[in-house]
């Protein structure tokens, strides 16, 4: 792998204290022409289901080489190992604590390597920033060209965390959850494309015309899609129709004691205030309010459960 001099750092250290700005020093001490950019610093305070999140959604957006440097550390000083990992095109400097949950699934790491070398840490580390004394001078010396086989040994074990993944109900209902909240008040669930695809095959099993769904027209379409959106092309044809079929389905989504029907392409299909839902820009299903917030119209906090319903019907 190509070494970038690009280091990313996402931390729940917040923008009052001096944190955030001393590991920067660090870095730039020890190399001063790394490019470091900041992903997030306002992630709760120990909220890893947030940081893994963030991490997730934001990291595959850089040149190749990049350096992530993701601290949500709840366990600073104690025996939790720190580790570099490479994935795919990029090397993940990170507490041993499941912050890799969300990436891992999609991409296996290529190495894991514990991070125990001193000779890269910062004089005499101290056992409470462990941001300062070990991941910003490590990042830049990986800046500068070592491979992280000098950190230490490989491994083979990560911390997972226990993601809430959708559940189907006997209702005939999906059950999913809020895991994120952006500053617009959208709510972010762990309902991806693939999940509703996959609950609209289950259902068209009990549908009388489900050859409709399962024609060999739809099948040889999907087969032949290829690239980036191809899960969306197929499910977009699912919910929204095309010629080859006469059914459609309509998502009928339910927080609390209030439903929101169909799915939206952009947050203006609905008018200003309305609420509606939409695959958002990470691909997971989002409810939101045309220049609103939805948090707030839905009284929904993180972990608040989501009921998906598709509803089948005919053009």
């Amino acid at each position: 792998m190509r070494r970038s001099h690009i280091i990313t750092l996402l931390t729940d250290f917040g923008n009052q204290d001096a944190y955030v700005g001393i590991m920067k020093g660090v870095i730039g001490g020890i190399n001063p022409s790394a490019n470091i950019i900041d992903i997030c610093h306002t992630i709760p305070p120990y909220d890893l289901l947030n940081g893994a999140y963030l991490l997730s959604a934001s990291y595959q957006y850089f040149p190749k080489g990049t350096i992530h440097v993701a601290v949500v550390d709840p366990g600073v000083g104690s025996r939790r190992d720190i580790i570099c990992v490479a994935i795919r095109d990029y090397l993940f400097l990170v507490p041993n604590n499941g912050i890799l949950s969300f990436i891992v699934p999609e991409e296996k790491p290529k190495n894991i390597i514990r991070v125990t070398n001193t000779k890269f840490f910062l004089p005499s580390p101290g056992n409470t920033f462990h941001g300062r004394d070990i991941f910003a001078p490590v990042a830049a010396h990986l800046s500068l060209g070592i491979k992280p086989q000098q950190l230490d040994a490989k491994i083979n074990q990560l911390e997972h965390l226990d993601l809430p993944q959708p559940e189907q109900k006997k209702t005939g209902q999906m059950e999913g959850r809020v895991i994120y909240i952006d500053r617009f008040g959208n709510l972010i669930t762990n309902i991806t494309q693939s999940h509703i695809e996959q609950h609209i095959i289950n259902q068209s099993q009990s549908i009388t015309c489900r050859d409709k769904i399962t024609s060999p027209i739809l099948h040889s379409r999907k087969k032949a899609m290829k690239g980036k959106h191809a899960k969306q092309s197929f499910l977009f044809h699912l919910l929204f129709g095309e010629k080859e079929t006469a059914r459609k389905y309509v998502i009928e989504t339910t927080l609390g004691k209030k439903k929101i029907m169909g799915l939206s392409k952009t947050y203006m299909d609905v008018k200003p205030g309305e609420p509606l839902v939409l695959f958002g820009s990470t691909d997971f299903l989002e409810i939101s309010i045309n220049q609103g917030n939805a948090q707030k119209y839905f009284k929904v906090d993180q972990g608040g459960k989501v009921l998906i319903r598709c509803n089948s019907g005919f053009n």
